[in-house]
């Protein structure tokens, strides 16, 4: 594929992907720091900051460091090479753990002591307390723990990734007169790494005590004879990148299983230890894993703190939490039971998640799998989940005789595992599955079904901006629309003859599609609001999505706003793209939404002389997107649901005063104020508008 030199752009346009990832992660810390937010809620913040971290590292950081192995000195379209970044990388990590952990002991701990949660500290056990402890590490703890002494023969253990390990420090000699220093224990993932303790035990209602303090108290009766100089927690992250070629496989689905343990033992990229942990323990733990000490991170506290994303659910406190809500569900399939080829038949449907509920798209599934009238099902899966209802209905369509597609992406990151567990039952029971295109993940949401009405073949899509995921379709806010429209489908079922069979690639009528058509379709929509603002009208382009990373793109929209096109972009996370630059971008306005809710949809709106274009994708404006991935785009025909698109996901995310952040052409955001205008909140209205049981301005 042609695609224009990088001298066309400077450097000084760009931001630094990683950096601008790290900038996302501070505005999710703001939404822990927000002491309007209920403390239950503003704790999971916290720990979402950390699990961001943790695939940051993993992924990113990991990438970066194998760069600087092969002596790489490319620069990114920001000037700056894998080594330089790194070191940007490495200080602004460094304050946003500090401003973490800070957080979490000046305020988010005291918030909860305050309403009865409280977690206990190794130095105010009292005796019964202790005494407890010491009984549940006795029977619950002790018998899975496996001590290891090093010496000669017990050399240093390979440590799993992200685990909770100690590092302990010991005097004397053992029974077979050994006088090893040194021992490592880990704490096996069955352990809870929070317990909760009885209330009459603890002394309020919720009284917790992390494991890693039952383990400093008792670590001696794993030793017994010697003595324990020290106990430090440490934790290791991995690089989690899988390496498998795709071209010298010859069954990827093996390849991949075999790699999979694998992924747990990829190279150190990270050592945390908490902060009194002594320099001589550190130094020797960082020789162990190969580590210099700009990897070394101090934490004041648990380095294990994503798994206190768990504490809310076991805590009974729903003041302390968003208040629940009912997802709505539209008007056309209110009806218990609603016939939904006969709703789709009658009109388009768009489902606005998760203010409304994503149950249509396993009813559709469902229906299909029980209908004699249904010949086919053909689906994409990407990321769906170890249980899913709508996968189970896949498995009894196929038990029904009816001939089931299901293209099935097996290098879906993390989901790697789930995927092949979900291939391997699919085709216990005569499903087709295929999993996409040698190089080019397959991330498009689509779903057809192939009904006989009247003696002849019909068909009904469904295609989306998000997973076919039911659990994340409550949490993150996605867009899918239900269509009969013969075009639509016909496309749809080209980009599925594609993903199964050989062949180039056909025309199609409505959809953009990655990797052929979605970026000169995108580029072109953009140059055509160009050449209408210089034609002297009003041009006018919003695009939503998560990222914002491809240079031509971005150069395309600088030359839109140097026509005069407003360009409003809402950006979830990185945002290579530097707005209110003089003479180069102050026409255009770049925002953040961080919220209850992940924003997770990618719309694009083009004025076009009053056409309203507008797109919906599960593509994001990035290289990867673009070139090496299985997109679609595809458009909302009806009038009514384009205008519901506008208003639901586009004009309430661009006038937000509450839950937004503004970018500045430094690359850096400040969290939009209200001022003396009324306060609107995008999700906090859709809640109230859309949702059947919500509570306004509880977002």
């Amino acid at each position: 594929m042609n695609r224009k030199a990088g001298k066309d752009f400077r450097s000084q346009h760009f931001i630094n992907r990683e950096l601008g990832q790290l900038e996302f992660n501070q505005r999710v810390l703001a939404q822990a720091e927000n002491a309007s937010i209920p403390i239950l809620e503003r704790l999971k913040y916290l720990c979402i900051v950390s699990s961001n971290l943790d695939e940051f590292f993993e992924i990113r950081v990991a990438g970066l460091k194998e760069q600087i192995n092969l002596k790489s000195v490319a620069a990114g379209p920001d000037g700056m090479d894998a080594r330089q970044t790194l070191k940007h990388v490495r200080e602004q990590v460094h304050r946003l753990i500090e401003r973490q952990y800070r957080l979490l002991n000046s305020s988010i701990l005291p918030v909860l002591d305050m309403h009865g949660i409280r977690f206990l500290r190794r130095t105010s056990w009292n005796d019964v307390q202790r005494a407890w402890i010491k009984n549940f590490f006795l029977s619950e703890v002790m018998p899975v723990l496996t001590p290891i002494g090093l010496d000669p023969s017990h050399p240093f253990p390979r440590v799993l990734n992200k685990s909770l390990n100690f590092a302990v420090e010991l005097v004397g000699k053992d029974a077979f007169g050994r006088n090893s220093a040194k021992a490592i224990v880990q704490a096996p993932r069955v352990l809870p790494r929070t317990i909760l303790l009885p209330s009459d035990i603890s002394g309020c209602a919720h009284g917790f005590v992390f494991l890693s303090s039952i383990l400093h108290a008792h670590v001696g009766e794993l030793f017994g004879g010697m003595d324990v100089l020290s106990c430090h927690q440490f934790r290791v992250t991995r690089n989690s990148n899988l390496f498998v070629d795709e071209e010298e496989v010859k069954n990827l689905r093996i390849s991949l299983q075999g790699e999979l343990p694998q992924r747990h033992f990829g190279n150190a990229v990270r050592l945390e230890v908490t902060d009194n942990c002594s320099p001589q323990v550190a130094t020797y733990l960082l020789q162990q894993f190969e580590l210099g000490q700009d990897d070394l991170y101090r934490v004041d506290g648990p380095v294990n703190l994503v798994r206190l994303m768990g504490i809310p659910e076991q805590v009974a406190r729903d003041d302390l939490k968003f208040p629940a809500f009912t997802p709505g569900m539209p008007s056309d399939l209110l009806k218990k039971g609603a016939d939904m080829f006969k709703v789709i038949r009658k009109n388009d449907v768009l489902l606005h998640h998760p203010f409304q509920s994503f149950k249509p798209v396993i009813d559709l599934i469902q229906q299909a799998a029980a209908d004699p009238s249904v010949v086919a099902i053909k689906q994409t899966v990407y990321r769906t989940g170890v249980d899913s209802e709508l996968m189970e209905a896949l498995v009894t369509a196929a038990k029904h005789g009816k001939e089931v597609t299901v293209v099935v992406e097996l290098l879906a990151r993390f989901d790697e595992e789930a995927n092949i567990n979900w291939a391997s039952r699919l085709e216990e029971v005569g499903a087709h599955v295929v999993y996409g295109v040698v190089g080019h993940k397959t991330h498009a949401k689509m779903l057809m079904v192939v009904r006989r009405e009247e003696g002849k073949l019909r068909r009904y899509i469904h295609l989306g901006t998000g997973n076919y995921h039911p659990r994340t379709a409550r949490l993150y806010t996605d867009f899918g629309l239900f269509t009969s429209n013969e075009q639509m489908c016909a496309d749809v079922n080209e980009v599925f003859t594609q993903l199964t069979g050989l062949g180039k690639a056909g025309k199609l009528n409505y959809l953009w599609q990655s990797p052929f058509s979605l970026h000169s379709q995108i580029m072109r929509a953009i140059q055509n609001e160009n050449k209408l603002a210089k034609a002297g009208k009003r041009a006018h382009i919003i695009a939503k999505m998560n990222a914002l990373l491809e240079p031509e793109i971005i150069r395309a929209l600088y030359e839109a706003s140097q026509a005069g096109v407003k360009v409003d972009l809402v950006v979830r996370g990185v945002c290579a793209l530097r707005p209110g630059v003089p003479g180069l971008s102050e026409n255009i306005r770049v925002r953040s939404i961080i919220g209850r809710f992940l924003e997770h949809t990618r719309i694009f709106y083009f004025r076009n002389n009053l056409a309203h274009n507008v797109y919906l994708s599960s593509a994001d404006w990035m290289d990867r997107n673009f070139f090496r991935r299985v997109e679609v785009c595809f458009p909302v025909l009806d009038k009514k649901l384009k205008k519901r698109v506008i208003d639901e996901g586009l004009k309430a995310y661009t006038q937000d005063n509450l839950q937004a952040w503004e970018m500045d052409s430094d690359g850096h955001y400040r969290a939009k104020t209200p001022g003396r205008y009324v306060l609107k909140c995008a999700q906090s209205s859709l809640l109230s508008q859309l949702a059947e049981a919500a509570t306004p301005g509880t977002v």
